[in-house]
C-alpha cells in the first residue's frame, strides 16, 4: 500500500539513504585513517613540528601539576629552557629543581595568581622581557568544585570571575605578550588547553564549558590570522586525564597519566591544529560529541552530573560530621 502511495519516489528515498550512508561511512573512514596518522605515525614519519627550532625558551602556565607540569618536563627534555608560571612559589621551585636536574636546561619561575585579572600581566611582561620564546603553553585552568547549576553555588559572582580570569583572560593576555616576538621571528607555537566539554555545551559545567569553548574558537581564529607569519596555534581538547583537577588518581586506557597524554599531544603539533591529543579521547570525541544527538547528550550529562554532585555533597557532609 505504501509503495503504491509513494510510487517511484521510493527510489529517490533509497538513493538518499544510500548517499547518506556512504557519506557517513566515508567520514568515519577518513577520521579513522587520520587518527592513525596523527597518533601512531606522525612522530615516526617526521610530520610533527620540531619545537626546538622555534626558539630557546618555552613558557608554560599552570606548570606545577598535571598536564602543565608534563608539558614543561617534556619540552625541557628536548633541550628547551622553560619559564614556569603558577601560583605557588614553593611548588614552582620544586618543579624547577626536578627539571634542572633531569634535563640540564635553564628554568625560570614566576609566581602569580591568574585569578587576579589583568593587574598581574605587567609583572609577567617584565619577567619575560628579552627571552627568545618559541613555545607558549596556555595550560592554567580552573574547574568547578563539583557539577551544578549556576545558582547551586555560594558566592557565584566571585566563582564566575575567577573561572573567566583563569581560563579566558590568562590565555588571551599571555598570547598578547608572546605573539609579537613570534611574529617578528616568523616562527612559534602556541598550545592552548581547551577541553572535550567545549565540543558541545555541557550543562552542570556551564561557565567552564563556555570558557573552554572560547579557548577552542580563539585558537582557531588566531591560527588563521598568523599562520602565514609562521606561527602555529593549536587547540587541545582532552577528555579525562589522571590529575588533581579531574580528581581521578587511577590511570586506565581511557584516563591516561599526564605524561602519557602530553607525549601523545606533543606529537600532534603541526599535524592537527585542533586535537583531542590522545587517540582514545579522539574516538570518544567523535562518538559522544559528534555522533550522539544533542537531546540524548544533554539527558545523559544532566543525569550523570547530578549523581556526581550528590556524591560530592554526601562526602562533604560526612567530613563535616567527623571534623
Amino acid at each position: 500500500m505504501m509503495r503504491a502511495f509513494l510510487g517511484s519516489s521510493t527510489d529517490v528515498f533509497t538513493l538518499i539513504g544510500v548517499a547518506c550512508a556512504a557519506y557517513l561511512s566515508f567520514k568515519f573512514l577518513r577520521g579513522y585513517l587520520n587518527g592513525i596518522k596523527t597518533y601512531f605515525l606522525a612522530r615516526s614519519l617526521g610530520l610533527s613540528t620540531n619545537i626546538k627550532r622555534m626558539g630557546s625558551w618555552a613558557v608554560v602556565t599552570g606548570a606545577t601539576d598535571g598536564i602543565g607540569k608534563a608539558y614543561a618536563e617534556q619540552i625541557a627534555e628536548q633541550g628547551i629552557n622553560v619559564v614556569l608560571i603558577s601560583r605557588s612559589l614553593d611548588k614552582l621551585q620544586n618543579v624547577a629543581k626536578e627539571i634542572e636536574s633531569k634535563s640540564k636546561v635553564k628554568v625560570k619561575t614566576v609566581a602569580v595568581d591568574f585569578s587576579q585579572g589583568i593587574e598581574i600581566y605587567a609583572r609577567v611582561r617584565t619577567e619575560l622581557d628579552g627571552l627568545d620564546i618559541g613555545v607558549l603553553v596556555n595550560n592554567v585552568g580552573m574547574g568547578y568544585p563539583c557539577p551544578g547549576r549556576i545558582l547551586d553555588f555560594d558566592h557565584i559572582e566571585k566563582m564566575s570571575m575567577d573561572l573567566i580570569n583563569v581560563n579566558i583572560t590568562s590565555m588571551t593576555m599571555m598570547t598578547n605578550l608572546v605573539l609579537p616576538g613570534m611574529v617578528n621571528r616568523k616562527k612559534g607555537v602556541i598550545i592552548n588547553l581547551s577541553s572535550m566539554s567545549a565540543m558541545k555545551p555541557t550543562p552542570m559545567l556551564s561557565i567552564y564549558s563556555a570558557a573552554k569553548a572560547y579557548a577552542d574558537f580563539y585558537s582557531a581564529c588566531v591560527h588563521e590570522e598568523y599562520k602565514s607569519k609562521g606561527v602555529i596555534v593549536q587547540s587541545v581538547l582532552p577528555g579525562f586525564v589522571a590529575t588533581n583537577m579531574s580528581g581521578i588518581k587511577k590511570t586506565s586506557l581511557q584516563v591516561p597519566s599526564p605524561t602519557t597524554f602530553v607525549r601523545s599531544a606533543l606529537a600532534t603539533v603541526g599535524v592537527q591544529n585542533r586535537t583531542n591529543g590522545y587517540w582514545v579521547h579522539d574516538l570518544l570525541g567523535k562518538l559522544i560529541y559528534e555522533v550522539m544527538p544533542t537531546w540524548l547528550f544533554n539527558s545523559m550529562v544532566m543525569s550523570t552530573m547530578a549523581k556526581h554532585r550528590a556524591k560530592f555533597l554526601r562526602k562533604q557532609q560526612q567530613q563535616s560530621k567527623t571534623d
